[in-house]
């Protein structure tokens, strides 16, 4: 009886006293940093009549640039899950030299700035590039088209889903593969039957998190889309910017509180996905 009043003494104490305090510091710096800035654009764009809040964000330009923003997104990140996963298969199944070194890459997208990527990404797929020469001569053109900003998504996006899927792979007991092929699966349905539903939340997470990135991005996209208005390759954040250097803060901050929805709605998928997860792997 004594130890169990002890254990829930020791439950019960904190390593850092000062909850209070500590409570205090991160609500007031999260309402400082995040909510507030964020509560001043739902505020500022709930004062726009209903009518002319609609008028601002179904402007011809602005749902094209959302269409756009959303489309190469979407497509980014299904890109991104593909081989996403195959990166971290590799590197969690396999052994081979430079394993390090190309596991310490993936964390580049997150180092670098995402306009250096940018220009960088431009250039080397321009038509006098590295890359965009050859593909150039064949027909195909990625600088200043949708092509070009689905390939800046892939190289901000696909660390999310590599390091959601890691994990997971490595935490993965190699006994259920082991018993999938004593029953005489076959490796394809050994991934499809016993793998991949083990994957799947994070899959998911990974997916999310690249397609909110994406659709929010702009440093890395800004250069190699050409934001042409006619060729409908300006995304939605440039569009917020070109609102904000005419002084049309309207018009910026009702797109800016229709991106903020559409964030909020993919942040609450991924943590119902991860609530699901974490419920089933407690269940095990």
């Amino acid at each position: 009886m004594e130890e169990t009043v002890k254990l829930k003494k020791a439950k019960k104490t904190r390593v850092i006293p000062g909850f209070k305090l500590t409570m205090g510091i991160t609500v007031t710096m999260l309402s400082l940093i995040v909510l507030i800035p964020l509560a001043s654009v739902m505020v500022y764009s709930l004062k726009l009549p209903p009518s002319e809040f609609i008028k601002l964000i179904t402007k011809q330009n602005v749902v094209y640039a959302f269409t756009t923003s959303i489309v190469c997104s979407f497509i980014a990140a299904v890109i991104n899950v593909i081989f996403g996963v195959i990166l971290a298969w590799t590197l969690v199944k396999y052994d081979f030299p430079g394993k390090r070194i190309l596991d310490g890459f993936i964390e580049l997208p997150f180092a670098l700035p995402t306009a250096v990527a940018g220009i960088t990404l431009s250039k080397m797929y321009s038509d006098t590039g590295i890359l965009g020469k050859p593909l150039a001569a064949i027909g195909i053109k990625v600088s200043y088209t949708h092509l070009g900003i689905i390939v800046a998504l892939i190289f901000i996006g696909i660390p999310f889903v590599v390091r959601n899927v890691q994990p997971v792979l490595e935490k993965l007991d190699g006994q259920y593969e082991e018993a999938a092929y004593i029953l005489g699966a076959s490796p394809s349905k050994t991934f499809f039957k016993v793998i991949l539903p083990e994957l799947r939340p994070a899959i998911l997470t990974g997916f999310g998190l690249a397609f909110a990135r994406g659709i929010g991005e702009y440093g890395s996209v800004i250069y190699i889309s050409g934001n042409s208005a006619k060729e409908h390759t300006q995304v939605v954040s440039y569009v917020i910017m070109q609102k904000l250097s005419y002084i049309d803060y309207a018009s910026a901050t009702a797109i800016a509180l229709v991106m903020l929805v559409i964030s909020f709605l993919l942040l609450f998928a991924i943590n119902v996905i991860q609530m699901k997860q974490a419920k089933r792997t407690n269940n095990i």
